[in-house]
Formats: structure tokens, sequence, C-alpha cells
């Protein structure tokens, strides 16, 4: 789905070439600063390459209109935004932005649910905490409907059970309605669990990696 042909950002990270597939769950991990989530902003073009290229179904990325981009290549940062209003509001404002139909109440319900987020439609949103606001911006990609979620860190203020149970779901999920996963994670056991490609990046590279560990209970 993505390939990087030669790619090179200042000094962070290099790329000679690497493939990221289609409909799979691809989990990119390293220590911090070594340049994960530089090689995940390439994806939707919040960064462009010094040099080289990134290619999304063959067609370049440095020729594709960033808008229409960031409406199948969806981000969602490690710290999501939080506006000013109720919790219905800040998942309405997605779709709003998105310029895409707007949703029921039910659905906006079911999306709460998905992700564990027990909380009423009309609650304030400056109410919630760090974990309750990763999850309302998990919601929020979740009635978008991307054909590419991007993902970093999002799940690094969940405990590990509830981490487990709504990152696996959301995977599963994704990946049956056909869409694409591309997630920044420092936690192994996600990578462990839920990648079908591992990418790890290191002194400046980003290379393929052996997923470890998943069948050895």
């Amino acid at each position: 789905m993505f390939e990087f042909k030669n790619v090179s950002y200042k000094d962070i990270l290099k790329v000679d070439s690497l493939r990221i597939r289609k409909g799979r769950a691809t989990v990119i991990v390293g220590a911090s600063g070594s340049g994960k989530s530089t090689l995940m902003l390439m994806l939707n073009k919040m960064i462009t390459p010094d040099s080289g290229e990134v290619y999304l179904e063959g067609a370049a990325l440095s020729k594709t209109d960033p808008v229409a981009l960031r409406r199948r290549v969806v981000m969602l940062p490690q710290n999501p935004a939080v506006y000013d209003g109720t919790v219905g509001d800040n998942l309405r404002i997605g779709l709003e932005f998105a310029e895409k139909p707007a949703a029921t109440d039910e659905e906006l319900l079911e999306a709460l649910a998905f992700v564990e987020l027990d909380k009423k439609l009309d609650d304030d949103a400056s109410s919630l905490s760090g974990g309750e606001r990763q999850r309302l911006g998990l919601a929020r990609v979740l009635l978008l409907k991307p054909d590419v979620y991007l993902l970093d860190e999002p799940s690094s203020a969940l405990d590990p059970k509830t981490e487990a149970s709504i990152i696996g779901r959301l995977v599963s999920h994704v990946k049956a309605s056909g869409g694409t996963v591309v997630m920044v994670t420092h936690s192994m056991e996600v990578a462990r669990t839920q990648a079908d490609d591992l990418i790890e990046v290191s002194g400046g590279t980003a290379r393929p990696s052996e997923v470890r560990g998943r069948n050895e209970e």
C-alpha cells in the first residue's frame, strides 16, 4: 500500500526501501526519539521527505492533494485534541471537519461503547482524564471510517487490561472492514499480539522485523 524509496528526512531518518501492506496491522517500534513518529507522519504528508519519495498505491505523495490524502489516511496523535463542549460535540466535530454526513446519537453511543468510554453524549468533555481523552479520540476516528488509521501511541494512558481489550477490538474491526492500521507503540505486548507486520526504527533507519512471541505461549 505504502512504499518508501530512498527517503531521508534531516538527520533523523533514512529509509532506502520499505513497504507497508494493505489490510494489515503494521506496528512501529523503537526507542524514544528514534524517528517512529517521523516515519508515520510521512504517510499523510504532515512531514515531507528532504529526498526520495513515499508512494500510496503507486501514487507519489508529493503530487497528492494533502486534504484528500488526510481524509483517507487519518492520524490520531498520542494526545488527541479535546474541544470545548460535550462528548457528543467532540465526536461530531471530526465528521464536520471531514465534510462527512452527520452521525445519529445511536451511532455516537455505539462508538463510545466500542472504546469502553462510559460517558453520556452531553457530558462535559473538559472533565475527561488522559485515558478517557485517548478513547474519545479513538471513537472520533472510528466514526470517520478512513482507509488507513495512523495511531501514534493510542493507548499509552490506558492500563494494560483496557489497552489489550480496546486495541485488540479496534485492529480486528478495521481489518475486517478492509482497512489498514499503522501504529506506533512502546508496548511490546501490543506489538506481539496485534502486529501482522513489525517495523523497527533504530539508528536513524527503519526496517522490517520479525514479530516474536505470538506463538510462544
